[in-house]
């Protein structure tokens, strides 16, 4: 992997990792590209696609990082209101109302991180194969994603903010996070979509989608950041690299999506999966491009 390489996908990542619209349908469409016009380096290897779901793990990592420096406030005050309300519990000692709240926040949390963590774990070795590699899965689902979100904006009340969340909307927005395992679908397009069913505004369903991804984006990167080393054969720097441009995009990202979906509706995006989908249809079609 060149400099300008790890750059590029640094900035797909940051770019696409918190809009709905897929972050890893982007990095493996460019992925290919790239390989297609260099087929002596490929950066999707046939023979061991669970390298790419490597690299693609880590540089999560980076927009992990932009996640946390921009919710550390929140992420402080819900650690901070956990721990202390928890432990009032135990000492029956008295909590106040803010750290009561806080620390049902961080038990949502982790409700939320339940089922992503169990699927992915059962299903860890698909989910690294060629399947999930696959252009036609891509496709697929990208239009699919796009038509459950169309559905979520037109029947979602969008009443709800963040300290009206409850155990349901942790639940319903955890096994949403799951069909962020397949590629094309997005984690935020699919969370998102889960609070929007559940009756949460736009931005609400958002900043709880960034929260809830906290846990397992670090959980996964981890776990795959020794493969991903090997998998350049331990030239370390290109994925640095790549990591840092993913975070300082990706915080700027974060901060576009929140006031934008404060305002508007998520019909852009949905447009926009629906076309990159018909094109990747066309272009499999065609033979202009292989799966």
């Amino acid at each position: 992997m060149s400099f300008l390489q790890a750059i590029i996908l640094g900035l797909i990542q940051g770019l696409t990792e918190f809009i709905p619209i897929s972050s890893t349908a982007h990095l493996t469409i460019a992925g290919k590209v790239m390989t297609a016009l260099d087929p002596q380096h490929p950066l999707i290897d046939p023979q061991h696609p669970d390298q790419w779901t490597a690299f693609i793990a880590v540089l999560q990592l980076g927009t992990l990082i932009a996640v946390v420096l921009y919710f550390w406030t929140d992420i402080i005050n819900i650690v901070g209101g956990f721990v202390s309300a928890n432990l009032a519990l135990i000492t029956r000692r008295p909590v106040d109302d803010s750290k009561r709240r806080q620390a049902y926040l961080g038990w949502l949390i982790i409700i939320g991180t339940l089922p992503v963590a169990v699927v992915g774990l059962l299903f860890r070795h698909q989910i690294e194969g060629a399947f999930t590699k696959n252009l036609w899965v891509i496709a697929g689902s990208l239009i699919g994603l796009a038509l459950v979100l169309t559905i979520a904006e037109i029947i979602g009340r969008q009443r709800r903010g963040m300290d009206e969340l409850k155990i349901s909307d942790a639940v319903v927005v955890g096994v949403a996070q799951c069909f962020a395992l397949i590629p094309g679908s997005s984690r935020s397009g699919s969370t998102i979509t889960g609070g929007l069913l559940c009756g949460l505004k736009r931005e609400t369903a958002a900043r709880f989608s960034f929260l809830l991804s906290i846990p397992a984006v670090a959980a996964s990167g981890l776990l795959e950041l020794p493969k991903a080393l090997r998998a350049v054969d331990t030239q370390w720097a290109p994925i640095a690299v790549a990591t840092i441009v993913a975070g300082v995009s990706g915080y700027l990202t974060i901060a576009f999506l929140l006031r934008y979906l404060a305002r508007h509706t998520t019909y852009v995006f949905v447009a926009y999966r629906v076309a990159l989908g018909l094109l990747l249809v066309f272009l499999l079609v065609s033979g202009r491009m292989t799966p």
